[in-house]
């Protein structure tokens, strides 16, 4: 171990190496001890130094000081640090701190270390307690003086903790021997504390007085209770205020204060544990509140197996993982009563209803397991607010009525995890057809409408060999369903130009072709008043999906901005044409068929998620012995994935033999339908106008 200098060589050493050292810096004179400020002095004689009496302990106050107080700890036999005032201002850490003097070289490093963390110590005294401003809180809304810092005696280190039960904030830190700033242990708690051991008789309490009972009574807790769960009180001048005794096994652990105006504090250096914990010993079933009040309250709705955590609420659910046990300092209590819940099978969470209450029933459930947890919901106290907590509800509506609340808790909510109750509501919607389009949207076509519908969330999968109108069809079906029930669309087509899919889409939906030579010479050509009119209907019916470089988009980006496409714009419908016009790379440890199918999953997602119904076309592999026929969606390049994923599987082919019919004969075959509600497997015939784009129904001898 490294043995230090005794003090008198500390000093000589000092003395010794102070010669190099500026003449300006204030002492502030004391008796016996000394802390060595910044910046000492060259004329310093022995005199001003004596021999140090016992290291004092740090010790914290039982009640929180207000910032209105002045609080400048002037005089404890110690030199003070320069004020703020002073000329010479505190040095920041630099390697010219290597040619000073130990002692006063480690002061200077830990009061820039802590000047970094948001701590001024100008005004501080080692070998005692310093109540500052916490930088962290800021003294909340009082603006108290909440951080407890204490100094040792020789500069070389520091430890902090603020009281505020929502903060917490605790640390420690200390100048390394080489005088290098040493941050490793900034944050970690100081476990090496021992705890008081308290009576009723050393924190002369007393039973409660009259006023304070009559108080408890306005608030329906009972004489009975408070004597049962040994609530006193704690005289301070002539102010009194209210005592909540916390018991383990018998024996006094803590004591939790609150006075008239509802500010509390608890006695220093005892151990944080839960109140009433006694009346869970064993308990099966175990109620958690917010507060002592609470836990009056569920007593005398005749619930004795209830506790309250001792510090309150945070503002907010953390977004960092639940830390481990020797460092989750704000819930400590929890696991110094950790023992107390092996048992539980069933814990209800009655904190109160704001949205603090909330998150300490997540912080709770994400301790204690969600899986045993249960909640209470407040029951509404008028059109515009509920009940905040059980005190509250004893009071208005009574006892009876707070015992059914908690006899009727629910299941805490588990993410991913629902029964149907859930859901009840969306089933009779169902069952009445009060959603929408339980059926399906029609697709405008008669030879359709027994074999395939469109419903919202669902996943079709088209595809068809090159030129049998896989595209188009889908384009007219587009303009259908904006004709039928003004849905909207987002189109990620990438074989096609914009304008030459603007002319397609504006042929379909005026039903004349966009130019009048070549294919459209012998039909009247649309107007320009026609094209004005589509141009708008285009507009304000499609978003378009399109990559503005030269690299291929991947699934990922083209569901982010349908995504948005569906917030912004209300769209109903997305497009995506082609599979094969996508970025597939994949991890070289991954298979064709397992990307397709995490692919297609992301899509059923996406769609199920917003309600949107997605049209995937994927072209089918090279068929070498192709003799004319309809493929199948087995046929699909990549996966039999395709067709296992997908809500419903269409095939669009097209006549190509003069002999066989007529070449304008294109063949709808519905190969897959998931719901049976909405469609049949089966084929329908449509007749195509290739002047305009147009799909038509053909009667029965048409089609054979």
């Amino acid at each position: 171990m490294l043995r230090l200098p005794s003090h008198n060589q500390r000093f000589h050493l000092l003395i010794r190496n102070l010669s190099s050292f500026a003449s300006n810096t204030t002492i502030f004179m004391t008796s016996k001890h000394f802390l060595p400020s910044p910046l000492l002095p060259q004329t310093l004689s022995p005199k001003h130094f004596s021999t140090p009496s016992k290291r004092l302990l740090p010790s914290l106050s039982s009640k929180p000081i207000p910032n209105n107080h002045s609080f400048w700890l002037r005089t404890n036999g110690f030199y003070s640090l320069p004020s703020p005032s002073d000329s010479s201002p505190s040095p920041a850490y630099s390697q010219d701190l290597e040619d000073q003097p130990s002692d006063t070289r480690s002061l200077q490093i830990l009061n820039h270390k802590l000047k970094q963390l948001g701590i001024d110590i100008t005004k501080s005294v080692a070998g005692r307690e310093n109540r500052l401003m916490c930088p962290s809180c800021k003294g909340g809304e009082s603006g108290e003086l909440s951080l407890s810092l204490f100094i040792s005696l020789d500069g070389y280190s520091a430890s902090w903790l603020c009281f505020r039960a929502k903060c917490g904030w605790k640390g420690y830190t200390k100048a390394a021997a080489d005088g290098k700033p040493s941050i490793e242990n900034l944050g970690l708690v100081n476990k090496v504390k021992v705890k008081r051991q308290i009576t009723v008789e050393s924190l002369e309490l007393e039973p409660l007085c009259n006023q304070l009972t009559a108080y408890f009574a306005e608030r329906m807790i009972s004489s009975k209770t408070l004597k049962r769960n040994a609530i006193m009180q704690k005289r301070s001048g002539d102010e009194i205020a209210i005592a909540f005794t916390y018991w383990r096994k018998g024996e006094l652990v803590n004591c939790k204060y609150r006075d008239i105006a509802k500010r509390f504090w608890q006695e220093k250096d005892t151990e944080k544990i839960l109140y009433g914990l006694d009346d869970i010993a064993d308990a099966s079933d175990i109620i958690i509140v917010e507060g002592e009040m609470d836990k009056l309250a569920m007593e005398e709705a005749g619930f004795r197996n209830c506790v309250s955590v001792p510090d309150g609420a945070p503002p907010s659910v953390s977004e960092k993982e639940v830390p481990a046990e020797e460092q989750d300092t704000k819930y400590q209590y929890l696991w110094n009563c950790k023992e107390y819940f092996k048992k539980a099978a069933r814990i209800i969470l009655a904190t109160d209803g704001d949205l603090p209450g909330q998150a300490l029933a997540e912080e709770l459930a994400r301790r204690l397991g969600r899986e045993r947890c249960w909640r209470v919901k407040w029951p509404k106290k008028n059109d515009v607010g509920h009940f905040k907590d059980a005190n509250e509800v004893l009071m208005y509506l009574g006892p009876s009525v707070l015992k059914d609340i908690i006899d009727n808790a629910e299941l805490y909510p588990i993410s991913g995890l629902f029964n149907f109750s859930s859901f009840f509501d969306e089933i009779d919607q169902y069952y009445h057809r009060t959603l929408g389009y339980e059926f399906g949207v029609s697709t405008g076509w008669r030879a359709l409408d027994n074999l395939y519908n469109v419903v919202p969330g669902e996943l079709t999968i088209v595809t068809g060999v090159p030129n049998s109108g896989k595209s188009e069809w889908i384009d007219a079906l587009l303009c259908n369903l904006n004709e039928g029930v003004g849905w909207k669309f987002a189109l990620c087509s990438m074989e096609n130009k914009v304008r030459d899919h603007a002319r397609k889409l504006l042929e379909k939906s005026i039903k004349k072709p966009f130019f009048g030579v070549g294919y459209g010479s012998n039909v009247e050509r649309m107007s320009v008043e026609e094209l004005e009119k589509g141009k708008k209907w285009l507009n304000d019916t499609f978003q378009l999906i399109r990559c503005e470089n030269d690299s291929l988009p991947s699934i990922q980006w083209v569901l982010e901005l349908a995504r948005a496409a569906v917030l912004r714009h209300g769209v109903q419908g997305l497009v995506i044409d082609p599979y094969n016009e996508l970025d597939h790379q994949r991890p070289v440890s991954q298979t064709e068929t397992e990307y397709v199918s995490q692919m297609l999953t992301k899509i059923k997602r996406f769609a199920q998620h917003h309600s949107c119904h997605v049209w995937f076309v994927a072209h089918p592999r090279q068929l070498h012995h192709w003799i004319g026929a309809p493929p199948n969606l087995y046929d699909i390049s990549g996966s039999a994935h395709f067709i296992n994923k997908c809500d419903n599987g269409i095939v669009i082919h097209r006549n190509r033999d003069p002999e066989a019919g007529p070449v304008d004969l294109v063949q709808v075959c519905v190969r897959k339908v998931r719901n049976k509600v909405v469609g049949n497997i089966g084929d329908a015939f449509l007749s195509y106008d290739r002047v305009t784009g147009v799909y038509k129904d053909i009667d029965e001898s048409q089609k054979k």
